[in-house]
């Protein structure tokens, strides 16, 4: 009878993934990259252990979206007094923070736990072509499209 295995936290090895969001969709971007901050594509994936590795997404600002979200898809905050709702649309808040865009969609794709926080800490985005993880070496990732 075989045991079923179950990953320890030491045994954990974070790899580096390099993604290039130009011309990419938001929400499929978003997936793919959910599933590599958990460590769903590893086979000593484990549910209750964060076995996900470190992405770097550049080109932030040329990530595209269907239909007529740019005016219509807003993003809400609060401030915590009464009448403090923030609101703003996906095409300003693409102008203003790109950055911000891809973190709220990859963080609507994970799971809403403990390791919620740790896996949205290894996510860096960057609204252009450059970034301070070359000396990583991170590995390019292809999106499925």
């Amino acid at each position: 009878m075989m045991k079923t295995y179950s990953a320890r936290p030491a045994e954990v090895t974070r790899d580096w993934y390099l993604v290039d969001a130009k011309g990419a969709t938001l929400g499929r971007l978003a997936t793919q990259i959910a599933t590599y901050l958990q460590g769903k594509h590893k086979p000593m994936y484990t549910a209750h252990i964060d076995c996900g590795d470190q992405v770097v997404v550049i080109n932030a600002a040329h990530v595209k979206v269907t239909g007529n979200k740019l005016a219509d898809k807003k993003y809400y905050r609060h401030s915590g007094y009464p009448g403090g709702i923030k609101e703003i649309s996906l095409d300003d808040l693409l102008r203003r923070d790109p950055a911000r865009v891809i973190q709220n969609a990859v963080k609507g794709m994970l799971p809403k736990n403990r390791l919620n926080a740790d896996r949205l800490t290894r996510l860096k985005v960057y609204a252009t072509d450059e970034h301070p993880h070359e000396a990583q070496s991170p590995r390019r990732l292809e999106i499925k499209t």
